[in-house]
């Protein structure tokens, strides 16, 4: 195997590895879109109210919504978190104490609500099925997992590769590469579409803010690194077995 073959072979499994580091860490964590928003200290009944239903299993989109709008929350793929006082009171104490340590609360998302039907009117059973904000979260949250897969699947076909030491099969390793940075970027793009329509829906609140975190950014950085893996490995591969080609014509001859 000439030399330059091996150092784009390893360079691609370097760029390969750290892809799928940042795409396990994207989908194991909160953090693809963050809110920021007063810190809530006083705990009235409205405030007690929203807590509840959020942690409710029979919370709707609008009610998990409004508390992460209100109480600073934080949205991943699985699980939603909103950032709330450690004690509640039921009046406004005199004066800040250690009872107002914040805590952060999180509830996963089922596999019904990650399937269910996304509505015109966001908590209104009344208002029809919008399906292209219902089929946007579906693909979002399926697209990483596909795209995770479809590297590990690569990964084996390269090590197959290595133990016979050709670099041939790598191919189907590059495509599969390309395959998933594809649905990285679909996911990425089907996440930022459905937040758009979502605060469509629902306008943020007055002196709330909302922005992507740093788990939708690891997705972000995983989408190109797999597409130059996939470059790599692919050029590697066929311009191996170009050159093998002509060397043993020419021995032929």
């Amino acid at each position: 195997m000439d030399n330059r073959f091996a150092t784009a072979f390893v360079i691609a499994c370097v760029l390969s590895l750290i892809s799928t580091i940042y795409m396990a860490a994207s989908i194991g964590t909160d953090f693809w879109y963050e809110y920021r928003s007063p810190i809530q200290e006083n705990s009235s009944d409205l405030n007690k109210s929203i807590w509840t239903d959020f942690a409710s299993d029979e919370a709707d989109e609008k009610t998990y919504n409004d508390a992460l709008f209100r109480y600073k929350g934080t949205v991943g793929l699985w699980r939603r978190c909103i950032t709330i006082p450690q004690n509640t009171y039921w009046y406004s104490p005199p004066e800040r104490t250690e009872s107002f340590d914040m805590v952060t609360k999180c509830i996963s998302f089922t596999l019904n609500e990650q399937f269910e039907e996304k509505f015109v009117d966001p908590g209104n059973h009344n208002s029809g099925i919008d399906l292209l904000r219902t089929y946007l979260w579906r693909c979002q949250f399926l697209l990483p997992f596909v795209s995770l897969g479809l590297m590990c699947f690569g990964a084996l076909i390269g090590l197959c590769a290595c133990i016979c030491r050709s670099l041939y099969p790598t191919i189907a390793t590059g495509i599969l590469h390309l395959l998933a940075g594809l649905c990285t970027l679909g996911s990425v793009s089907c996440y930022v579409a459905g937040i758009e329509l979502l605060h469509q829906k629902l306008e943020l609140p007055e002196n709330v803010s909302g922005e992507f975190g740093w788990s939708f950014c690891l997705a972000c950085v995983s989408a190109p690194l797999q597409f130059m893996a996939s470059a790599l490995f692919i050029w590697a591969a066929h311009t191996n077995r170009k050159e093998y080609t002509l060397m043993k014509a020419y021995r032929v001859a």
